[in-house]
């Protein structure tokens, strides 16, 4: 049996992964085939074009790579209806895959579609061509399935995979231990993003903020995660403008889950990131900064008064949002300061982040591929019946 998977980037890939790992417990003869990354191709799957030509963010580049992205869309798309995968398994991506996945779906071939869009944050119309594009979507978040219902597309919530990755208990102590952090220590994380375009337009309020916290805190410290060498020298340039180099500042290559299990307070940029701060429990402000065009366009588009995954699960405000022009040191800093002052409140924000995590650990990879084997149908049984001969 033959089963199609387009994974676009990173993410996707590790979750791709999971999923690969788990249907394989059910098929153990399938095999995985179309565009994916390396933890994919460590399952078996084999590639038919690297994954890294999908790898591409925002508007000019996408334009840039749109003739080599529209014709690889396009061989794949004839060798999918020639070969006939028992399903085709479009992962993140939606631009890519819900224009492979209604060719396949209106060709007879089951079509998933794994992460919902944010259509619950903007451009809620892509449902009516969601709903002509897949035979099944696979939902992270417990809110949206309703809105698939409505539309009348098949759906499933399948849970988070992050919070079947990190664990219940809080991981304050070890991961101070494993940074060389002692307990008494008054700690805060700063994570300004993974991108370069968001250091760009962060890293200098990041680090005037952090010089405020450090007026206030004198014995604190600062962890600053990055996740390239790229980001972590657009931030060094920053401290070098702001002749801060004197900061209590420990600049760290990855860890930023430890950062977040081992801090007292977090500024965090929009983004997983804010979730991943929820589940790993650090109390934490959402701060975001982008061009003031993007800005008009997205507020225009937002449905929702929140933008922080936190708060969209809870549905109210738990965690601050300070974004844009509002996102100044002085008042970044008072919120932080804020937090790192009052226990009660930092508990109240645990609390409420405990109950989001037992809400989103649902055994995601064995949730979706559940979800997916009632439309592997004569593929999965003709398997069954090799087997059984």
């Amino acid at each position: 049996m033959q089963i199609a998977m387009v994974a676009g980037e990173a993410s996707g890939d590790l979750l791709a992964s999971h999923l690969i790992r788990a249907l394989k417990r059910h098929v153990p003869q399938a095999r995985f085939v179309g565009i994916g990354g390396p933890k994919m191709q460590a399952e078996g799957f084999e590639t038919w074009w690297p994954q890294e030509k999908l790898a591409v963010r925002g508007y000019a580049e996408v334009l840039r790579h749109y003739p080599e992205l529209a014709g690889i869309r396009r061989k794949l798309a004839a060798r999918l209806l020639a070969e006939r995968p028992a399903a085709f398994i479009g992962v993140d991506a939606p631009d890519f895959n819900l224009w492979l996945e209604r060719r396949c779906k209106t060709r007879g071939i089951p079509a998933i579609h794994y992460v919902s869009p944010s259509i619950w944050a903007w451009r809620g119309g892509r449902v009516k061509n969601i709903a002509r594009s897949v035979s099944h979507m696979l939902c992270l978040f417990p809110f949206e399935p309703a809105l698939y219902e409505a539309a009348r597309v098949p759906v499933s919530y399948v849970g988070h995979p992050l919070a079947d990755v990190f664990p219940l208990e809080w991981q304050r102590r070890a991961a101070r231990a494993r940074l060389g952090i002692g307990e008494d220590a008054q700690v805060f994380a700063l994570l300004p993003g993974s991108r370069q375009s968001e250091l760009q337009y962060m890293a200098q309020t990041y680090v005037e903020t952090a010089r405020l916290l450090q007026q206030r805190f004198p014995a604190s410290r600062c962890l600053v995660p990055f996740a390239t060498r790229e980001t972590r020298d657009i931030f060094e340039a920053a401290l070098w403008r702001a002749n801060a180099q004197d900061l209590p500042v420990v600049m760290l290559f990855g860890h930023a889950h430890d950062a977040l299990a081992a801090c007292d307070a977090a500024l965090v940029a929009s983004g997983t990131a804010t979730l991943e701060a929820a589940l790993l429990r650090a109390p934490h402000v959402i701060t975001y900064k982008m061009s003031p065009w993007s800005w008009r366009i997205m507020k225009r588009m937002g449905y929702q008064p929140w933008v922080g995954l936190p708060n969209i699960l809870a549905g109210r405000f738990v965690v601050p949002e300070i974004l844009q022009d509002d996102a100044q040191p002085e008042i970044l800093a008072q919120a932080l300061g804020n937090l790192m002052s009052d226990r009660e409140v930092r508990a109240r924000m645990r609390a409420v982040f405990e109950d989001i995590h037992r809400t989103l650990r649902c055994n995601t990879a064995e949730a979706a591929a559940a979800a997916i084997l009632p439309y592997l149908g004569a593929g999965l049984r003709a398997t069954l019946g090799c087997e059984a001969a």
